[in-house]
């Protein structure tokens, strides 16, 4: 069974200007009710993480500020949010829920997080939008625990998993690539295992060429116990942020792909949704839920 984290929590107040993009966490989920493609079957609640979990992942210090809600404000504009209480507490679930995906995942072949992706987080600093490294939490809890040696994350999101990146650096159980607008944020990017900058507008065509060619052979050479899979829909024409020219049908190919290799060599993939800012909601939800839709026909 496809099992979707899913939590009210996530419907994040935001100020007015910040409230557009938020709208995909509550929008997406009814839409997949809507069609067919789930049932209420198919969501569960996340837990909350504790501390100690966060802290395998996450500096102290990190940690402690954003408890107390006590950054300064150039740390806090760096985030882009309003840095609050509730803001601090969403986190928490996301991240736990991406973990609790990955369980899921090691038992069904693949689950989804209606939220996650935030990959510009690092130990010791938030930036991009992103507080908790839901991804890096997953991959650390699952480690300490031994469930998994060897971790490989996909992150087909517009922009470099930077955190990602410089979180795992020193961490060869953990293969970091990234495909990514190549002139887009962040400006200074970290050292993936694997980056791959691709052009601004470049089109279906030649993005899907570069990832067929890629994808493969790094899971021959890696051997993964589990792929996380970053599936951000900014790599769309329409997004306001992204730059590039992929259509709707481009990011569903790019899905199948993903998931098509994944299943033919047996490996588990945990899906965070990651980024999506085009200028009419209805593009964003149905590139994202085509990666649902995707993944419910491919595994089962």
């Amino acid at each position: 069974m496809l099992k979707i984290a899913f939590s009210k929590i996530y419907k994040y107040s935001l100020p007015e200007g910040h409230r557009f993009p938020m709208m995909k966490y509550e929008v997406l989920p009814e839409q997949l009710l809507h069609e067919g493609t789930v049932t209420d079957d198919n969501f569960f609640s996340p837990q909350k993480l504790t501390d100690d979990q966060i802290l395998l992942t996450h500096d102290k210090e990190y940690l402690d500020k954003l408890n107390t809600l006590s950054f300064s404000r150039k740390e806090a504009r760096k985030i882009g949010f309003p840095i609050r209480t509730d803001l601090i507490e969403r986190g928490k679930y996301i991240s736990h829920a991406t973990y609790e995906c990955a369980l899921f995942a090691l038992q069904y072949g693949v689950s989804m997080n209606i939220a996650g992706g935030t990959h510009h987080a690092y130990a010791g600093r938030g930036e991009g939008f992103c507080v908790f490294n839901d991804m890096a939490i997953a991959s650390n809890l699952l480690l300490d625990k031994g469930l998994v040696q060897k971790i490989l994350f996909v992150d087909l999101d517009v922009h470099q998993g930077n955190g990602n990146a410089h979180i795992f650096r020193n961490d060869d159980r953990v293969f970091t690539f990234s495909m990514h607008g190549e002139k887009n944020y962040p400006l200074r990017k970290e050292e993936s295992n694997l980056d791959i900058g691709v052009p601004d507008k470049i089109e279906d065509g030649p993005y899907l060429k570069l990832l067929k060619a890629s994808l493969p052979k790094i899971i021959d050479e890696v051997q993964p116990e589990i792929v996380f899979y970053q599936s951000g829909v900014d790599i769309l024409i329409t997004d306001k942020l992204g730059r590039l020219s992929m259509t709707i049908n481009g990011c569903k190919q790019r899905d199948e792909f993903v998931f098509e290799t994944c299943n033919k060599n047996n490996i588990p993939v945990v899906v965070s949704m990651g980024g999506g800012y085009s200028e009419r909601l209805s593009d964003i939800i149905e590139a994202h839920a085509n990666t649902y839709r995707t993944a419910q026909s491919i595994f089962f």
